[in-house]
């Protein structure tokens, strides 16, 4: 009688393999951890998903206020990319030897606007000698903390600036960060607020009724980096934040693109 030992033995190692196969883990997508100021959502928003489909990695964005992302960077969140609302905050890091070296880059610009209640509001003429404080009586003027998150900094330079700080100060409803600030303004909740340009241009229940000169605060500028232990995939990211489709997402919000640096040498 012939052996049935081979052919259970074959059964028995092509179903181990399957059971192998089975309990394998799934090869996974890239993952990045991105923090980035609360303004950019929009844009991250679209840029995260065109990475995704472009790449198959998945980019995880963490929003808030930037001196609060820092904070946390300082503390030791696990981010692999900072995008933050300014520079200050961003020197601070590669202060304290948090950034990998040589993977900054300064990525956009942006302007700041007094904003109103309602999409029918009427301008202002901002310059010294403005009545904010009679205009806004015994309401608020939303802004974010002028201490420490960017948008409020550049909105007390700017008010400094034109005279209007000292006494507009006492009126000042103060916000985590800018999306809250235009949160008030939208709900009706303050009737102006001092938002960046990007945040107004994407909120439909406010009105700009005056540009801040620019001249009237430092320049608004969003850097990028890459810090330090980031992996492959944040690498990636970086080199997309600065390609053609996140250049046509941060468009689209209202940022200025900054061109990057031509390489030394380059035609031109």
């Amino acid at each position: 009688m012939p052996s049935l030992r081979p052919p259970f033995a074959a059964l028995a190692f092509g179903a181990g393999l399957a059971l192998a196969a089975a309990l394998a883990p799934a090869a996974r997508a890239g993952e990045v951890t991105v923090f980035a100021a609360a303004s950019l959502k929009n844009a991250m928003d679209e840029i995260a998903a065109a990475f995704a489909e472009e790449t198959g990695d998945e980019a995880r964005i963490s929003l808030a206020g930037s001196s609060a992302l820092a904070r946390q960077i300082q503390q030791g969140a696990p981010a692999e990319v900072f995008v933050s609302a300014n520079s200050e905050w961003m020197d601070r890091l590669e202060a304290d030897g948090l950034l990998a070296a040589g993977a900054r880059v300064d990525l956009l610009r942006n302007a700041l606007v007094l904003v109103a209640h309602g999409p029918d509001a009427a301008p202002l003429a901002l310059a010294p000698g403005l009545d904010l404080a009679g205009i806004l009586g015994e309401d608020r003027l939303a802004m974010a903390l002028v201490e420490a998150v960017p948008a409020g900094i550049y909105g007390k330079a700017a008010l400094e600036s034109l005279g209007l700080w000292e006494a507009v100060a006492p009126r000042v409803a103060q916000t985590d960060n800018v999306r809250a600030a235009l949160a008030l303004v939208a709900a009706g909740e303050a009737p102006l607020g001092v938002v960046y340009a990007t945040d107004a241009a994407a909120e439909p229940d406010v009105s700009v009724v005056a540009t801040f000169p620019e001249d009237s605060h430092p320049p608004i500028v969003y850097p990028a980096a890459l810090l330090t232990g980031a992996g492959e995939t944040a690498a990636g990211f970086l080199a997309f934040l600065q390609g053609p489709r996140a250049r046509a997402a941060f468009e689209r919000q209202g940022f200025a693109v900054i061109p990057a640096p031509r390489a030394p040498g380059a035609d031109g």
